[in-house]
């Protein structure tokens, strides 16, 4: 689906969708609890519904109606499992482990970037605690195996997504676990997002530094209702659309949120962006920005909204650093960003750990691919909004992968997104 963005100024209130983040980790710990859990979630997506396919595979029965989600959880273990990710990197890596816990014979696949996507961190660490893979680089993943207690050792800086999937599967096991981070580590909000779950699960985690330490034969206590938070990281499109040309309000958001990507307020009010907060509501409105520093290591999901932010600032330069991982996304995304805007006319230059963005030639228009990428296709709307002529955006419909109804929104707010060939539909 390709879609021709028109310059146009955002203006008005809209509610944070249900964070994709936070309903993978309730969804599985869910499916690993001692009785059925309801799950208000008022957002689906791609990524949720692989999510909620794989641990159906697995021996959940989870059934959705409207925004409610039930889930009754996994009775038996062993056996065989098929579990399809889709393109979901965050349902493969929570679940290896997961399913290798329960002792499931399993395959994974998937599509898209994702058997690209690395593992061998985590496959490596598994090995040695049990489980047989198939041979390294081959798709789909083949598992077998009971994985068992111990110590688990991982670098900090490559995917905390290896952390969260052995946090969810060590408590089940029958010897205690650790697992020990080698500094420096990056993204530690998503663990911490991680470890509350549990904590909801009656599930405990003591941390010390960069150790997590895991009693086994824990037992996953469901409060029996619970409630998805509101995303950040999505809701981060429409506050820098505030900043570049609107005045927009976003509710849902919960100012105490352990999701890393609410630094998107303090980096836009850097920026030089009108912010104004009120309970769980966060409005942006257009002032002239100025580049800024930002460090990309607990929030590289933001870089590709923040950087088209950064090409409409008024002077100054902005230079992302530690954002080296946005190379394994669903795209090479530093290089999407640095192609996509200098294709809309921007002047920028990718260093190696991040980007270099001027502010001197301004977005102008042109035609730019979603390189198959949730988060460059709603970039790209964004881009638009301040941008000296009309966009052409292609393969618009990725940001089905975690905002089915994105364009919905952009248009409600006032956005012009017209689609001018539906094919890829």
């Amino acid at each position: 689906m390709d879609i021709k963005l028109t310059p146009s100024r955002l203006e008005g209130t809209i509610r944070a969708i249900s964070s994709k983040s936070d309903a993978h980790r309730i969804l599985i710990a869910a499916a690993l609890s001692d009785k059925t859990t309801v799950i208000h979630c008022n957002s689906d997506s791609d990524d949720i519904r692989a999510t909620i396919s794989c641990l159906n595979s697995l021996g959940a029965k989870i059934t959705r109606n409207g925004d409610t989600i039930t889930v009754v959880p996994v009775r038996e273990k062993g056996g065989k499992a098929e579990l399809n990710c889709n393109e979901s990197g965050s349902t493969l890596r929570f679940l290896l482990p997961v399913a290798a816990a329960l002792g499931k014979e399993a395959v994974f696949t998937g599509s898209g970037r994702l058997p690209s996507r690395p593992i061998l961190p985590l496959r490596n660490e598994m090995e040695k605690k049990g489980i047989k893979f198939t041979p390294p680089w081959q798709f789909p993943i083949e598992i077998s195996g009971k994985l068992q207690s111990g110590e688990y050792i991982l670098n900090g800086n490559v995917s905390s997504q290896f952390v969260t999937g052995l946090l969810f599967a060590l408590p089940i096991l029958d010897g205690d676990s650790t697992i020990k981070l080698l500094p420096p580590v990056e993204s530690r909000s998503y663990i911490n997002m991680t470890v509350n779950t549990l904590s909801k699960f009656g599930v405990s985690v003591v941390e010390n530094g960069d150790t997590y330490y895991i009693k086994g034969s824990q037992r996953y206590a469901s409060p029996e209702e619970i409630f998805v938070e509101g995303d950040w990281s999505n809701a981060a499109f429409f506050l820098c659309a505030g900043a570049i040309n609107g005045d927009v309000t976003v509710t849902g958001l919960r100012e105490d949120s352990l999701q890393g990507d609410k630094k998107v307020v303090d980096i836009l009010e850097q920026m030089g962006a009108y912010i104004e907060k009120n309970g769980d509501k966060v409005r942006v409105k257009s002032e002239a920005l100025h580049g800024i520093q930002i460090d990309a290591s607990d929030i590289p999901d933001l870089i590709p909204v923040l950087s088209v932010t950064a090409a409409h600032a008024k002077k100054g330069v902005t230079i992302v650093t530690n954002a080296e991982r946005l190379r394994l996304k669903e795209s090479d995304r530093l290089q999407a960003i640095c192609e996509s805007l200098t294709l809309m006319g921007n002047v920028n230059a990718q260093t190696d750990d991040g980007l270099v963005i001027w502010c001197d030639e301004k977005i102008t228009g042109g035609e730019v691919p979603s390189y198959s990428d949730h988060r460059m296709a709603m970039a790209a709307a964004v881009a638009a909004l301040g941008s000296g002529g009309e966009i052409t955006l292609r393969g618009a419909e990725a940001v089905k992968k975690s905002y089915p109804n994105f364009f919905e929104d952009y248009k409600m707010l006032g956005g012009k997104a017209d689609v001018i060939d539906s094919q890829g539909e």
